[in-house]
């Protein structure tokens, strides 16, 4: 449950630290006060999108803390350790920043966290409806979802879906490829002759450089001859080569080490260049021994150059492309031969048709039961609502295997009496529907396992003896979960087991807004106070006292 929540210069609010108890608390105050705050607030710590105008005037950043006590929600222990963001002592901590630039920033346990990350730690905490949430079950999808998850087949539902998926892409696939067959088949005939081609071709990305290095070698060929023998001719062979040279002036220094010792270091260096240009000379020779050539060699490499150059040509890539070309034709044609085996694809599709139709079923069975219950409990619930003889039933009609099953779900609604059932959808009354929303909103709560609950002003549009029966409703729900109601109806606010007011005041030329919790003497003001207008009077005292039996 939500335990505590923080907020600092959020819109008008400088700061504000708030507890929460289990059970039924109400929050209470004038129009215009900023009673939306606190839900916007612990809207966005749940991974709301920020708008502009959140932070403060003047502020750069507005943050807000929330904290839940989450020791009951085995689930959402596992997703905290399996994203790593593990709570300590049952307690999780969701903080959201966001600047005035726009920016945001959010932690989970202390833990940088991104705002889908932010989404999934609020699914499984709190539920917000909104004044305007009753809009959303009129649509046939939400309805279908209210079903499920009240009758425990969500799980069931989303599995039915995934089996229809990969059910369909087969059904797709086939369908595709009879479809295509022919164009198939010449695809792959021209596959073939491309592959035999460059199969035959042989050429692969390491002979292309090597044919590149041996044709640039074979294409100086007479430079390398001739250059190669006078290199020789210098070295060793002429009658002042440099190596005869060196020869000399060895012997020389020979004779004048004989008279200056220091002179040896000139001679090994000298022994030393004389070793290496003999070196030198021995890999020259042995070069030009074995150099190849041959002309005809040089016409062989052309011509292959040349082979090679036309494939990349006719397929329009570098030539050291082209092993890329030869495997990606042989795996599109391996794809191509498996299209051709139809029926395996046949029976795959058959088989997932059987995995769908399985688990369709088996919802279809769930949603039938729970179908005839959810009816009846929500018939039972319109009679204290002013809906006397009204009645709810839940329409399963067949239709074509979907990804959301075999059947539409449409809420069918009766105000009163003898008047026949119609699609909630249909339902005019703005006051019937809020009504009817709540009591579809208290039957299904009761079944589900969030652990927190949130009402933003739901009651509009009821009054009177009504409004107290919603109270009363709402206090029966606050008995299984924590409730936090938002409203405008003293009938509900005197229900409450704990009371928030919001007020607003102008300090220093800025509005401010403000939350606490009232004790019984503030209550009573406050009850009052939405019972008679801005002044209280001791009737209306009086009648606050009576409606919190005080």
């Amino acid at each position: 449950m939500l335990q505590t929540l923080s907020i600092r210069d959020f819109v008008i609010v400088d700061k504000l630290d708030l507890e929460f108890s289990p059970g039924f608390t109400v929050l209470t105050g004038e129009t215009g006060a900023g009673k939306s705050i606190l839900i916007d607030a612990l809207s966005l710590a749940l991974g709301a999108r920020g708008e502009g105008g959140i932070t403060r005037s003047g502020c750069e950043r507005a943050e807000i803390v929330a904290s839940f006590e989450i020791g009951s929600l085995p689930d959402l222990q596992n997703w905290l350790q399996e994203s790593e963001l593990q709570a300590e002592d049952g307690v999780l901590l969701l903080r959201r920043i966001i600047y005035a630039d726009g920016r945001s920033r959010a932690f989970i346990n202390g833990v940088p966290a991104n705002i889908q990350q932010l989404r999934e730690a609020g699914d499984f905490l709190v539920d917000i409806y909104s004044q305007h949430a009753h809009h959303s079950l009129l649509k046939q999808q939400y309805q279908r979802q209210v079903l499920d998850s009240y009758a425990g087949l969500s799980e069931l539902a989303a599995d039915v879906e995934q089996h229809y998926r990969a059910w369909h892409a087969l059904h797709l696939k086939r369908v595709e490829i009879e479809q295509n067959a022919q164009a198939y088949a010449d695809e792959l005939a021209e596959l073939r002759d491309q592959v035999r081609e460059l199969e035959q071709l042989g050429v692969s990305a390491e002979e292309w450089d090597e044919l590149q290095q041996e044709h640039h070698c074979l294409s100086h060929a007479a430079s390398l001859l001739e250059g190669g023998e006078a290199c020789r001719e210098l070295l060793s062979e002429s009658e002042f080569a440099a190596m005869s040279q060196l020869s000399v002036i060895q012997h020389k220094l020979q004779g004048l080490v004989e008279y200056d010792s220091s002179l040896q270091e000139v001679l090994d260096i000298l022994d030393s260049s004389l070793i290496q240009l003999e070196e030198s000379d021995r890999l020259l020779n042995r070069y030009l021994q074995r150099a190849d050539l041959d002309p005809e060699r040089l016409q062989e490499v052309e011509l292959r150059i040349q082979d090679i150059h036309a494939a990349g040509r006719k397929y329009r890539v570098r030539p050291e492309e082209l092993p890329d070309i030869l495997q990606s034709a042989q795996v599109r044609m391996s794809e191509l031969d498996g299209l051709g085996d139809d029926g395996a694809l046949q029976r795959l599709e058959t088989e997932a048709k059987a995995v769908y139709d399985k688990s369709a079923q088996e919802l279809s069975a769930g949603r039938k039961q729970a179908a005839d219950r959810l009816g009846k409990e929500i018939t039972a619930r319109m009679q204290t609502l002013a809906l006397a003889g009204g009645s709810f039933a839940v329409s399963l009609e067949a239709q074509t295997p979907a990804a959301s099953g075999l059947e539409q779900v449409e809420f069918l609604v009766a105000g009163h009496a003898g008047v026949p059932l119609r699609p909630l959808s249909k339902v005019a009354s703005g006051g019937e529907l809020s009504r009817i929303s709540l009591a579809i909103r208290v039957v299904t709560a009761q079944q589900g396992d969030i652990p927190t609950m949130i009402f933003d002003e739901v009651d509009v549009g009821i009054g009177g003896g009504v409004a107290e029966i919603v109270g009363q409703l709402l206090k029966e729900l606050g008995a299984k979960r924590q409730v936090l109601v938002i409203t405008h109806l003293p009938q509900v606010a005197a229900q409450g087991a704990e009371h928030l007011r919001v007020s607003k005041s102008v300090t220093d030329g800025q509005t401010l807004s403000r939350i606490e919790m009232l004790d019984q003497v503030e209550r009573i003001d406050e009850i009052a106070r939405m019972l008679g207008g801005v002044e209280i009077t001791d009737t209306t005292r009086q009648h606050a006292r009576e409606m919190l039996g005080v």
